[in-house]
């Protein structure tokens, strides 16, 4: 079956930055588009990047210019690096499926959480 392992996350103060990990295995990689979202409490997960099967990225305004997703379809990994982190990008985020096909419901791990606070 189908398994996304997100690593990367952890405490960082405001301005800071992290590079978030997602492993896939079960699937073929490199036909989907990969998407990361974000779950803040109280709030509904939503998309922030995604990366299509040729490499072209999508970005949520709210991160556009300090987010930047990549892929490995090597290492079936699709990597989100975070600069100039603000307190309101505290969330678990999470790596799915994106693009036409959005999220599967059955593929969602575990996620990772990203605190940004002094």
């Amino acid at each position: 079956q189908v398994q996304l392992v997100e690593s990367g996350g952890g405490l960082v103060q405001p301005g800071g930055s992290l590079r978030l990990s997602c492993a896939a295995s079960g699937i073929i990689f490199r036909f989907y588009t990969w998407g990361w979202y974000r779950q803040a409490p109280g709030n509904k997960r939503e998309l922030v990047a995604a990366i299509t099967s040729s490499g072209s990225t999508t970005y949520a305004d709210s991160v556009k210019g300090r987010f930047t997703i990549s892929r490995d379809n090597s290492k079936t990994t699709v990597y989100l690096q975070m600069i100039s982190l603000q307190p309101t990008d505290t969330a678990v985020y999470y790596c799915n499926t994106a693009g036409r096909i959005g999220p599967n419901d059955g593929y969602w791990g575990q996620g990772t959480q990203v605190t940004v606070s002094s």
